[in-house]
């Protein structure tokens, strides 16, 4: 039963042998002659040593992470690390080693940078080879998965349905293979290949089945920049980096101007000592760059990363995790998403006595002579389409395990399945004079709405279970109406394993008021029967998708309006992402079968099952290599950790930023020195923002993920900023008139720093909340260090830090408390004008 009728040796032989002809000119819903009598061998070991030894190699670097260097660049040569950079190479001329702290801490947080990277890079990289595409090469005459980067010129390279095309190659073997190029050509129907005809690297296989011999390997095949690019680890098309971009960009238009008036008033205006006015110059500008955040940012994706990979998570995008956090409606296949991709035969119902389809004695006397033996004969039948299909999907794998193959039977024509048709099918010569065709697949495809076959398998839909139709086609299998008079001849009635986690999941969704809309291509009421047992909220509200509108606006109401979804084209799921999107919503959308592709793409975030095809995890940004659909709360978590905590800790960076700038426009505004050396500003950033940002930015946080990151950070940052200044400058002047003397500078300094140190300390109280035994326990470290800095002696000398008198310490605590009411204040009311 393995071999078919008719082998085509016209044209040059591939590398092996002579290649297997697609028969006629078809239709790509048409069935193709495929006898499998004789396979080319592929090339030799010998063949494959001497074209390695050429240099003919698929060399192309598909990297899931920088690369070390890159890493390194881009946390080094950054455009505020040659700034401070700068400033901290005058430092160690002009200063003592105090007031240079601040190169120190760049250091030490680039140096974090780097090595978080670093461990995200390690943990992608093996993830990677874990989610690899390996495609199936023969050679000497023997198959085996090899790595793409092993694919050499001439290796002949086997495909079936959803295997990604790894190379550009050229066909030389078909049956029945359809390949969608839409991911390089923008054509979403499936092109129908035949022997001879060029494939393209980045397209995949819908239907069907052969093989290419590979033309163009490495960097000249037509893809391989391409799905480089697509498939790296990346910072970009980030909402959240693009919007500290976007602030960074107006505070270096802010810095500069007000760091030349700093330096012409510091050196020029007043007389002071020329290395005190340097480095009091330079306490003015280094405050004002927010160079901590990038690097934190970095280090919180990377994080993010580490932990998804320990969870079998491969993220192959950065900004997924940010994405996924953001979405609010996840688009779920069912099969292989809500169930597991293995089914089970429960029941095989026969419909009627099976005839051969002649309408003489003869005929009718054969099947009355079977009347009695419908079942056996039936099971023939199955038995006979499960060999039929080299590359079985998993409905028709569980019905070759129940029924095993006839070996009497020989296919002489074959049609695969497609996810458009949603059936496949195959003509017979039985071994005894009669030649049968069958079709099986969907029951409301194979037959027409009013017959009463129909009744009976709503009942199965009800109870989840998935029905596929038997039917003994009255036509030819290349006629484009096969369908039409087919004789339903049997139910096969499968059952699909749940996913255990799949409920849970689902209740998390509907908690985290994401909306789940189920997309599949079953039948809508079975559909609708799996997702009510899983509690999916709205389950009983389904639709046929068949008779959706077209117009997106109405597509999209329709869609609002219900969650789960039938006899779902694939062109449907694509159509119904871009209308959920025109709605204003995020989307998500799952899968792990080729049919998935084109939505996956298209979708905000793609998520695909590690199990899936290489279509699915090549256009995917997240990849379950685990297949466990409970995965994706831990993804969701995370973004939304990242995001909600990344949003804490820039208000307190950019508060900083705001206070320094306004700090040195007043001082030059009244013509007085700078009131902070270095060190004090970097033992302020180090207590009041670096290490409580650490901790707050790697903190649990399930609060939602939010639009409009520079809008919610600068809300708060400009107010905070404004009253940290005025209080901190206001206790400064004051100060001035009180102290007088020797050593008034740096009494005013320590009073000026008290205040400073307790508003931003005040300011990192809001941030915390709400409090958590360990947050109250961060700010109160925090306030006992400097504490510490002021009882201990040395550590007054070595911050030039030591409070006069009792006046204007106790005035600088009175002013910090001011400006802490007003705080209070201020943050009350931008939530109530400005909400997020």
């Amino acid at each position: 039963m393995t071999q078919r009728a008719k082998i085509d040796t016209d044209g040059p032989e591939p590398p092996g042998g002579p290649a297997i002809d697609a028969g006629s000119e078809l239709d790509p819903v048409h069935p193709v002659r495929l006898p499998v009598l004789h396979r080319p061998a592929g090339l030799t070991a010998a063949e494959v040593a001497e074209r390695v030894a050429r240099g003919e190699v698929n060399d192309v670097p598909v990297r899931s992470s920088r690369s070390t260097t890159d890493i390194i660049r881009g946390n080094v040569f950054t455009r505020f690390n040659a700034i401070i950079g700068v400033l901290w190479v005058i430092m160690l001329i002009v200063a003592p080693i105090q007031d240079s702290l601040f190169g120190f801490v760049i250091i030490a947080n680039t140096g974090i940078g780097i090595i978080q990277e670093l461990r995200a890079k390690r943990t992608l990289d093996g993830l990677a080879v874990i989610g690899e595409a390996r495609p199936t090469v023969r050679r000497d005459g023997v198959a085996a998965e090899i790595s793409t980067s092993e694919i050499v010129l001439g290796d002949l390279v086997e495909l079936g349905a959803g295997d990604k095309v790894v190379v550009d190659g050229e066909v030389a073997e078909a049956d029945g293979l359809e390949i969608d190029e839409s991911l390089l050509t923008g054509e979403a129907d499936p092109v129908l290949k035949q022997r001879g005809d060029p494939v393209m690297s980045g397209s995949f296989v819908v239907a069907g089945g052969g093989g290419f011999t590979a033309t163009k390997v490495g960097r000249e095949a037509y893809a391989a920049q391409l799905a480089e690019e697509a498939s790296r680890f990346t910072l970009v098309h980030s909402e959240l980096r693009s919007g500290i971009s976007t602030i960074l960009k107006y505070v270096t238009w802010m810095m500069v101007p007000t760091a030349i008036g700093l330096i012409i008033s510091q050196l020029v205006v007043k007389s002071n000592d020329f290395k005190e006015s340097v480095a009091r110059t330079v306490g003015g500008i280094v405050p004002m760059i927010p160079e901590g955040l990038v690097l934190l940012t970095s280090v919180a994706f990377a994080i993010g990363v580490i932990r998804l990979g320990r969870k079998q998570c491969l993220v192959q995008e950065l900004p997924a995790i940010e994405g996924l956090a953001r979405v609010d409606v996840v688009c779920l296949d069912k099969t292989g998403t809500l169930t597991e991709g293995g089914m089970d035969v429960t029941e095989l119902r026969v419909l009627r006595p099976v005839a051969d389809g002649r309408d003489t004695d003869e005929g009718r006397a054969a099947a009355a002579q079977r009347n009695g033996l419908d079942e056996p004969y039936v099971r023939k039948v199955l038995g006979a389409l499960g060999e039929s299909d080299p590359r079985p999907n998993a409905s028709l794998q569980a019905i070759i395990d129940a029924y095993p193959d006839s070996e009497t039977w020989r296919c002489t024509e074959s049609l695969p399945f497609s996810s458009a048709r949603k059936y496949s099918g195959a003509s017979f010569s039985e071994g005894n004079g009669e030649n049968s065709t069958w079709l099986l697949g969907a029951p409301d495809v194979l037959l027409p709405a009013d017959d009463p076959a129909l009744a009976e398998i709503d009942h199965f839909n009800e109870r989840g279970l998935r029905v596929l139709l038997l039917a003994r086609a009255v036509r030819e299998l290349d006629d484009p109406a096969v369908v039409t008079g087919a004789r339903a001849t049997a139910l096969v009635i499968l059952e699909q394993r749940l996913r255990p986690d799949a409920a849970d999941t689902l209740r998390y969704f509907d908690e985290q008021n994401v909306h789940a809309k189920v997309i599949s291509g079953d039948n809508a009421v079975s559909v609708s029967a799996v997702a009510g047992k899983l509690g999916l909220a709205g389950a009983a509200n389904t639709v046929d998708a068949r008779s959706l509108p077209t117009e997106q606006a109405d597509m999209a109401r329709a869609l609002d309006d219900n969650a789960v979804f039938g006899r779902v084209t694939p062109q449907q799921k694509r159509d119904m992402v871009g209308a959920l999107q025109s709605r204003g919503h995020t989307v998500a959308m799952t899968g792990d079968g080729v049919n998935d592709v084109l939505a996956l793409k298209d979708a905000d975030i793609g998520v695909s099952m590690g199990s899936g095809s290489e279509a699915t995890k090549a256009v995917a940004q997240i990849v379950l290599l685990n297949n466990s659909f409970a995965t994706l709360p831990s993804v969701v978590a995370e973004g939304r950790r990242v995001i909600g905590n990344i949003t804490r800790v820039a208000t307190l960076f950019l508060t900083k930023t705001v206070y320094s700038v306004l700090l040195a426009i007043l001082v030059v505004c009244w013509q007085v020195e700078y009131p902070f050396l270095p060190r004090h500003l970097t033992l302020l950033s180090t207590l009041t923002i670096g290490v409580p940002a650490f901790f707050l930015a790697l903190a649990p946080n399930k609060e939602r993920a939010r639009p409009n990151f520079v809008r919610r950070v600068m809300r708060y940052a400009i107010p905070a900023g404004t009253v940290a200044a005025v209080a901190t400058f206001g206790t400064y002047l004051l100060a001035r008139s009180h102290y007088s003397g020797p050593g008034a500078l740096d009494a005013e300094t320590s009073v000026a720093t008290l205040t400073l140190f307790l508003v931003s300390m005040w300011v990192l109280a809001i941030i915390a909340r709400p409090y958590t035994w360990w947050r109250v326990c961060l700010v109160a470290t925090m306030g006992a260090c400097f504490l510490i800095v002021l009882i201990v002696p040395w550590l007054q000398d070595f911050f030039a830090l030591k409070l006069v008198g009792t006046t204007m310490p106790w005035a600088a605590v009175a002013a910090a408390a001011a400006a802490a009411a007003v705080l209070e204040l201020v943050w009350r009311l931008v939530d109530r004008r400005f909400p997020a």
